[in-house]
Parts: structure tokens; sequence; C-alpha cells
């Protein structure tokens, strides 16, 4: 009897010394993977940072000795979001200045500068987030009470668009605007003969360039403040759309240094410095940073009458918005960024400007495959011009939550007609066989869920307009779930490392405590991220 119990310990200890040895094991989860065939699953391991096996729990505990465990407990879990596109490092960066965002009128943006400059005492005043279409009186302010109030102290409140400022007599002084000012690619806005002191797209980078510098322990701390909220919904991997160099190199070292854990696309900004230094360097990518794109703009935004239109808006006689950049300039650098390995992101607002970055595309990209340039926004389109995003080297990068933003006025910018071609996710996702879904924010909110809200039902979350806005342009849960992680993802050129639960690529995932796929439409802007974890290791 003994010698009996002496062979089945150790054949037991045989068949334990057999099981292959992982760092984590994921279980009792209710898991879409969003593999090619959208499966699901109800447990995974976890080994080296990255999805090691996909399989049935008594597979796995069969195969594998777990050093520790991830116990779901029933719940959803879903790739890491991946927001195709933000503005990650100015959304830290936001937490500085005078927050605009929601305001209901001039009067209360008055207030909160009031108010923050009593608690600071800056010698310059920099806020964003209004947006005149939310007040009782939809007409841009002007600089009058600002100048009362600030005499010499100068101001800068961006437009929530960013494509927009109001700026006091003082700001405008300290950069030379007069009223003889001229500057191509955007509006020095007067009445009478005067400066409201309005600016439209290229004159704001008069007024920017003199904004103070943050300090390096400021940078740091607006890229671990951006982390800790990205990272509180969800989100793993963002692209941040325009970049420059020194702060590049910031985020580098701070993810060398494991200080920050956000997987980052970046952007690199237009400018020479930045075109010469990276294209002649080529891709820099490791497991956290991936730069091989450059981000351009072509016009404005719809909200401050700056996006550029084929036919006069409808609320402005003989105004058509402008494109920031010479056609001639657009198509030169876009030649130059073909002849190189680098990604062209292009914002493309009005039916006009996307027909000018459509047809510059596909001319430059004629005997090329793979390029994958984004348009982002593609937020007017008109005409036959979705055939152009029939193409393998043209991806539509677009904003669920711009639509249910602006819906309150788009027409009244558009009219009846042209709004038809505003905001349609279905017919680009039809046309191009993906889309990658992004916030904008900090210009939305960060939170991925009012994206994903946005993107099926087409409302506001008070459940505005009845049956959704343009629904027939909604996309169903599944697609979004797609736009927000494997088709982000190819977007990024990292398809083969993250975008979905599959073996090989990083373990990035998020716990949720409410089904995504099945809950009742009105409960998705409530979820809750229970857990978020990148490389297997809880954020």
């Amino acid at each position: 009897m003994r010698k009996l119990i002496l062979i089945v310990a150790i054949g037991f200890l045989c068949s334990c010394s057999n099981k292959e040895s992982v760092d984590t094991l994921v279980f009792n989860a209710n898991i879409y993977t969003v593999n090619s065939e959208f499966e699901t699953a109800e447990a995974f391991v976890i080994k080296d940072g990255k999805i090691y096996d996909v399989a049935p729990l008594n597979e796995l505990k069969a195969k594998y000795e777990a050093i520790d465990s991830i116990n779901a407990e029933g719940h959803t879990i879903v790739p890491g979001f991946i927001d195709a596109h933000c503005h990650f490092y100015n959304l830290g960066i936001s937490k500085n200045r005078v927050d605009l965002v929601g305001t209901k009128s001039f009067e209360e943006v008055m207030k909160r500068v009031i108010t923050f400059q009593n608690e600071r005492n800056t010698g310059f005043v920099i806020g964003r987030g209004w947006d005149q279409n939310d007040w009782d009186v939809q007409a841009f302010p002007n600089k009058n009470l600002l100048d009362q109030l600030f005499p010499e102290t100068p101001v800068a409140l961006t437009r929530i668009d960013g494509h927009a400022m109001l700026c006091n007599q003082a700001a405008l002084d300290l950069v030379g605007i007069t009223n003889e000012t001229k500057i191509e690619g955007g509006e020095i806005i007067k009445e009478n003969g005067q400066l409201t002191g309005i600016l439209i797209d290229n004159p704001m980078e008069l007024v920017e360039a003199k904004f103070p510098s943050p300090t390096l322990q400021e940078q740091k701390r607006a890229l671990l403040d951006a982390q800790k909220m990205c990272f509180d919904l969800g989100l793993t991997t963002v692209s941040d759309a325009g970049l420059n160099k020194q702060v590049i190199e910031l985020i580098d070292n701070m993810q060398q240094s494991g200080d920050l854990k956000m997987r980052v696309y970046a952007m690199i900004t237009n400018n020479k410095a930045n075109l010469d230094y990276y294209l002649s360097k080529g891709k820099v990518k490791t497991d956290f940073l991936n730069v091989q794109s450059v981000k351009v703009y072509a016009d404005g935004a719809l909200g401050s009458r700056g996006a550029a239109l084929k036919a006069p808006y409808a609320d402005k006689d003989h105004h058509f918005g402008a494109m920031v950049i010479g056609v001639d300039d657009f198509a030169a650098l876009a030649q130059r960024i073909a002849n190189s390995e680098y990604q062209m992101n292009t914002h493309a607002i009005g039916d006009s400007a996307n027909r000018v970055v459509l047809k510059t595309y596909q001319k430059v990209l004629e005997s090329k495959n793979n390029r994958r340039w984004r348009v982002e926004h593609a937020q007017v389109v008109t005409d036959n011009d979705f055939s152009y995003f029939e193409n393998d080297n043209i991806i539509p990068s677009i904003q669920p939550t711009h639509a249910t933003s602006d819906m309150y006025w788009a027409g009244d910018r558009l009219g009846e007609e042209r709004v038809k071609g505003a905001y349609a996710y279905k017919e680009l996702l039809n046309k191009s066989g993906s889309v990658a879904l992004g916030t904008d924010f900090p210009v939305e909110k960060v939170s991925p869920f009012l994206t994903f809200y946005a993107a099926v039902a087409r409302q506001d979350t008070k459940g505005y307009p009845d049956g959704g806005f343009q629904k027939e342009n909604g996309l169903t849960r599944e697609e979004t779930l797609k736009g927000m992680t494997i088709w982000a993802a190819h977007s990024n050129f990292e398809e083969h490392e993250k975008g979905s639960i599959e073996v090989g690529k990083f373990a990035d995932f998020i716990i949720l405590d409410k089904d995504i796929m099945t809950l009742n439409e009105r409960e998705i802007p409530r979820i809750k991220v229970l857990h978020t974890y990148i490389a297997g290791e809880k954020m």
C-alpha cells in the first residue's frame, strides 16, 4: 500500500512538472477577443507581458502552471482601448490653464477667467474650451470686457476646437496684430473696422508662440496626469495628433525609465525642424513609442466657420472658410512625405479640404502600397468624393462624439442637403473597409464610452434626438469595438502587436463592470473600468 501511494505521488509530481510555467492566468471572464472571427473566450494566460494562449479554462489549467491569477468574477474583458486621434500631452498641459469647457454664456467664461487669475496671478492668462454654439447668443464674443478687466495682462482664450481664439488688446499688442495685419490661411475678425479680438486658425500661431513655456517638471506632471485620466477610462494606447521633438523625446525617456507606461503613437507636428530631423532619421519604434507619421492641417473647424467648403456657408453669405496651407504647398509636402517611410495624417473638415486631401493622396501614392495615410476627421464629404476611400492607401480617422456635439447646429452651417455627407461614418466604413475611432480630447471628453455610445446611438446622453442623428450612418457595436481596438491598431501599423486578445500580442486589456456588447444602449456612457492592464501589469 505504501508503495502504491509513493507511485501515485511520484506520478502527480511528474504531471505537475510537465506543466509549462506562465506568469498569469486570467479566468472567469466574458472575453471579447476581437480576433478575425470576433470570437469570445473564457480564459487566457500571459507570459513575459504577452498573451501566451487563449482557450477554455480546463485546457489552460491542464497545460500551464501560473504564478499568479486574475479572477474576473464573470465581468467583461476587452482589448485595451486605442484612441486613434487625441492630444494626450495637451490634455495634461490644460490642467494648468483656465478650463472653459461647458460654459453656457460669455459671462460664465469671464467668471472662470477672473476666478483663475485671482488664484494664480499669472503673467499671461491662457484658457480653452468655450463654444459660442452652446450659448443663447450664438455669436463670437469680443474683447471689450477683457480689455477693461485686464488692460495690461495678455489674455488668450481658445475655442474648444482649437481653431478660434479670443484675445484682449494686450495680447494683440504683444504680437503686433493691428487693423492692417493680413495673414493667409485664416482670419482676423473685425466689426465696423475695429479688431474684435477673434482670430481664426493661422493668426493664432502668432499668439501661441508667446505662450510661456512649461518647465520640464510641469511637462512631466502633465504627461503623468494625462496618463492617469486615460488609464482610469481604459485607454492603453493613445495616438497624439501633433507633437514636437522635445516632447517626443521626453515621452521616450519617461517610458524607458518606467515612469510613463502609456503606449504612444506620436504624430510629429508639421514644421521644418521636425520634418528635417525625423524624415531623415526614419521610424522610431519601441514597445511603448511609435514615431512614423506627420500631422498636417488642411483647414480649420466647422464650429468657427474655418472649415473649407466648396460652396458658401448656409449661415454666412459669401463665406467659404479657408485652407490653412496652400494647395501647391500641400502637394509638395505630400510628395516629400511619400518619398520617406512616414505616414501622412491630415486634418480635413470641410468638403473642399477633403477633396484636396483625397485627390493629393491618390496622386502621390498611385504607385505605392500599404501606406495607410489617414484623413483625420473626414467630417464633410460630398459629391462622389467618398469613392476616394476605396483605396488601401487611405484610411478615415474619425471621432464619433464630434457628430453628437455638432448635430445641434451643423445643419445651420451646411444646409439640409450638404449635411447628409457630414459625420457619415457608415458610408466611410463601407468604402474603406475600416475606420479608426478616437475622441480628439481635450476637444471632446476623454471617455471612450462616450465614443462608443455616440457611434452606435448617434444621440447625446439625454437621448436626443429621437431615433438618432442621421442614424443611417451609425455603426454597429462590433464595428465600433473594432474601430477602438484592432482597426485603430491597424491605422498605426500596430495590428500585429495589439488591438485584440490573441497569442503573441501585448497583454493590454481592461475589465469592465458591464457587458458593453449587450448592455442597454442608454447605459453605455455609465460603464466603469474596474481594472486596466498594460503588458499584464495592473495600472
